[in-house]
């Protein structure tokens, strides 16, 4: 069984494939891990989005929604591809799975992994609109049926040291702000914040051991014991990488390096706004042609590394506490600025990405 939090996934050599496949497919598919990731679109959607596999889904909406016995989901359906928005592949870094169980609740489930501007609202809008969007001509309001979006994030989306505290497994929905009676349940927000897993003990909950397989799964070496039973080694053994074809291992290859596209992305954007800062402080340093000229200058060159990496920690849901702002803002060393900004590009907290 592979440690918890454990950094390289172990890969398997598989035999060499025959001539006709796919380019890509002979060069990075030729060795597998043992199980792929199912944080990927592709993935992600063939356990949790194919009739092949609706028990998982199943298993997935209980677990997260921690119903007891007598409210548990039994059974659901996946709405058509009419009914749902179409996921591109390579475009994007979330995957949507919509379906109904039987008592009529809509479900929005999703994958997301990185953060990005605007995505609490991009997840109620979500949800709203699978709300409003049910109503046909001739129907009426009685008709609608509730909606509970469950978003599983590989990153923090509230931070750990914000307080009020919030927990890996969150969820919310309408509270009366006077005396705290809830109401206005159709619509509802899961969010599953991956980063937050204690990864010091092995899981113990359903919610716990759905979060060690996301996060773990194509580190595996082995089914370890605590996913040994069902349904998680159901879902384990739907990722076994041996069981994809040729094309699904190419799709699969195709969806993880539009992940890393992205991640590139977001580095790019960060150091040409280092850049351009850094080029407008020297080019007013030279116009200038005197020492005041070239301190302001250097000023906007700082001032540019300083607005960079605040978004930079923005973009990527880790926000300074006061202390933390202060410091940011009262660095006058060009190097360390530098050495901040590459931290923050894989920290998993402000404070690891300004030490």
């Amino acid at each position: 069984m592979a440690r918890l939090g454990s950094a390289l996934p172990p890969l398997t050599l598989l035999p060499a494939s025959g001539g006709d496949n796919h380019h890509l497919t002979r060069y990075m598919g030729a060795m597998r891990p043992l199980f792929a990731d199912p944080k990927t679109d592709f993935v992600f959607k063939k356990l949790f989005g194919t009739e092949e596999h609706k028990p998982l889904l199943v298993a997935l909406l209980n677990g997260l929604l921690e119903l007891d016995e007598a409210h548990q989901v039994v059974e659901v359906e996946l709405l058509s591809p009419e009914q749902r928005p179409v996921v591109q592949e390579l475009m994007s870094s979330i995957v949507d799975v919509k379906c109904v169980d039987a008592r009529g609740t809509r479900y929005v489930v999703e994958m997301q992994v990185l953060n990005v501007e605007g995505f609490e609202k991009r997840v109620v809008y979500n949800v709203a609109k699978a709300y409003t969007t049910q109503l046909k001509r001739g129907q009426k309001y009685p008709d609608l049926d509730d909606v509970i979006g469950v978003t599983i994030c590989d990153f923090e989306l509230w931070p750990r040291r914000e307080v009020p505290h919030v927990p890996m497994l969150s969820r919310w929905c309408m509270q009366e702000q006077h005396g705290g009676a809830r109401g206005l349940g159709q619509l509802q927000f899961v969010f599953l914040e991956l980063p937050k897993y204690d990864t010091t003990r092995p899981p113990r909950t359903p919610v716990e051991k759905w979060a060690y397989f996301f996060r773990e799964a194509d580190n595996l070496e082995m089914v370890p014991e605590v996913l040994a039973e069902r349904p998680d080694v159901d879902a384990l053994e739907a990722a076994r990488a041996a069981g994809f074809t040729e094309d699904e291992w190419d799709a699969y290859i195709r969806a993880g390096m539009a992940i890393q596209d992205e991640r590139g992305a977001l580095s790019l954007a960060s150091k040409e706004g280092e850049q351009r800062g850094l080029q407008q402080g020297r080019q007013e340093g030279r116009r200038e042609g005197r020492r005041e000229g070239r301190q302001e200058g250097r000023q906007e060159g700082l001032r540019a590394m300083r607005v960079a990496l605040s978004e930079l920690l923005r973009q990527r849901g880790l926000m300074p506490g006061p202390q933390e702002q202060d410091r940011l803002e009262g660095c006058e060393d060009l190097g360390t600025l530098q050495r901040w900004l590459v931290q923050a590009l894989t920290a998993t907290s402000v404070s690891e990405a300004l030490r």
